[in-house]
């Protein structure tokens, strides 16, 4: 993990809309390729924000958002991005919906095959290809598309409080599942969060924004040995890091 795949040079961002609302201000980070981020901040600091620049959904004026070395220039197949909602088209069975990325760029659907069975065993769905949204639940469906962003094979997987919609223990679990997919591809992952427990747990760094126009207080390394474990959670070296993060995020 020594080059750098995504790099921030002074990001600003504000919107016109009955006045100015100054969103993000000054914020410059780098991030190598394999590396696992998580971006935590108050409500309505602009996190969303920043990873839709991040996606190519949004470019910015002044600032520069390069990926593998170039200016960022909307959306790119290196880039896979999750919601905090599925998004499943429901009249579409799971591998049909995993599929669809590979359909636009023009792969014919029996071309298609392998490489959607093999995202969907990644993800734990395996006998569940030709089920319908409608009859998954919450974190299957999650887990669909975490499968559909991957199958590309992206160079960096965005995250958008994936798991926010979840309860408790379904959210631990999906946050498990993750780290199992992440630990067998590396891609390089940027996950926008809420929960410090679960920034601490799942990431390599955790990077804390302010209150709106949000700058970056806090770029914090998890020194925690990997594979993590559930327990981790429990262990006075868990605690302060989680400390850090509450403190910046409160100051």
């Amino acid at each position: 993990m020594t080059d750098t795949l995504l790099s921030l040079q002074s990001l600003s961002a504000s919107f016109h809309d009955r006045g100015i609302l100054h969103v993000l201000d000054d914020i410059s980070f780098e991030v190598p390729r394999g590396q696992f981020v998580a971006l935590i901040g108050p409500s309505g600091s602009g996190k969303s924000t920043l990873l839709r620049f991040l996606a190519g959904l949004l470019e910015p004026s002044q600032s520069r958002v390069d990926f593998r070395g170039q200016p960022l220039r909307g959306p790119q197949p290196g880039v896979g991005l999750v919601f905090q909602n599925a998004n499943l088209m429901p009249w579409r069975t799971v591998a049909e919906n995993v599929r669809l990325p590979l359909e636009v760029a023009g792969l014919e659907a029996a071309a298609a095959v392998p490489q959607v069975a093999a995202m969907v065993e990644l993800v734990g769905l395996s006998g569940f290809e030709h089920t319908r949204p409608d009859d998954l639940s919450g974190g299957m469906a999650q887990r669909v598309a975490i499968a559909r962003a991957l199958v590309q094979d992206p160079d960096l997987l965005l995250l958008d409080e994936p798991f926010g919609s979840l309860d408790a223990i379904t959210r631990e679990r999906m946050g498990e599942d993750l780290l199992r997919i992440w630990s067998l591809n590396h891609k390089t992952v940027f996950m926008v969060t809420h929960d410090i427990s679960e920034a601490v747990y799942l990431a390599d760094r955790v990077l804390v924004l302010s209150q709106r126009p949000a700058h970056l207080k806090l770029d914090l390394p998890v020194d925690l040995p990997r594979p993590r474990q559930p327990q981790m959670r429990y262990t006075p070296e868990f605690g302060a890091l989680a400390a850090q993060v509450r403190a910046a995020i409160e100051e």
